[in-house]
């Protein structure tokens, strides 16, 4: 079964066409990877499916539903969430308290609600705490609850970052570049963790430079250059073809 389908998608900057016509789909429960040089339009596409950028022709299909167009907030309530090239942690708060954050994308309570201190709004609160506590246990860095973002390895942030994406109760999870950054060690942590997620029945979608995380992990991967498709399909058939080969090793002189 599908979960996300994305149609015949263009965006241009300017005299630059960052994506050109790329078509792809995703299935659910499944870990698809999106690679290709820096320039290929990974970032963009990205930024397209969640929201943050407007298309400039084609379509996304979230669960047979139109999705381009809608707000980033819009998108993640309807559960897709994602998380960032570079880190998006609030410093000055604890890892539990940016965990909570993406809690708060489904909660019932608003901002006069709040203000008024309502008993129920406690109730809500407790729930939340509890509720990012364990995704912070899930990701093996609930010692790390109380502790300050700002004080924390960038491997660590990385972790929080996703456990709050977690938080946010989504179906889809689009993560761009998780193992930026990361040393052998905390890659791999990183890749295991990725795993579990799939394992817990989200369909995980990630753009990564790191082809040996990507191999090892990836149901499917498509591959971008200069903004258009050339490959999609399961590692080996990608591995193993001609034009990704040549994107990424250049053309053989002999």
């Amino acid at each position: 079964m599908t979960i996300l389908e994305v149609k015949n998608i263009s965006k241009r900057f300017g005299g630059l066409q960052a994506v050109k016509e790329v078509s792809f789909a995703v299935k659910q429960g499944c870990i698809k990877a999106v690679i290709g040089p820096n320039g290929a339009g990974k970032t963009t596409l990205f930024n397209l499916v969640t929201g943050f950028l407007a298309p400039d022709s084609g379509e996304i299909l979230y669960r047979d539903l139109p999705i381009h167009g809608k707000s980033p907030h819009e998108i993640a309530k309807r559960g897709l969430s994602r998380t960032f090239q570079h880190i998006r942690l609030f410093a000055h708060m604890t890892a539990l308290e940016n965990v909570m954050v993406g809690c708060h994308v489904r909660s019932r309570a608003g901002f006069l609600a709040g203000m008024l201190n309502l008993p129920w709004t406690w109730r809500e609160e407790r729930e939340i705490r509890e509720k990012s506590l364990g995704f912070l246990s899930f990701l093996g860095i609930a010692d790390l609850a109380e502790a300050n973002a700002a004080s924390l390895s960038y491997g660590q942030q990385r972790a929080v970052e996703m456990a709050r994406a977690l938080a946010s109760g989504p179906a889809m999870l689009l993560l761009d570049e998780p193992a930026a950054g990361l040393n052998m060690r905390e890659t791999a942590d990183a890749a295991k963790l990725i795993q579990r997620i799939r394992d817990l029945g989200i369909t995980v979608l990630i753009v990564e430079h790191d082809m040996s995380l990507v191999m090892n992990i990836s149901d499917e991967i498509v591959v971008l250059s200069y903004g258009e498709k050339i490959a999609d399909g399961g590692p080996h058939a990608v591995q193993s073809n001609p034009e990704v080969v040549t994107v990424y090793l250049g053309e053989d002189d002999a």
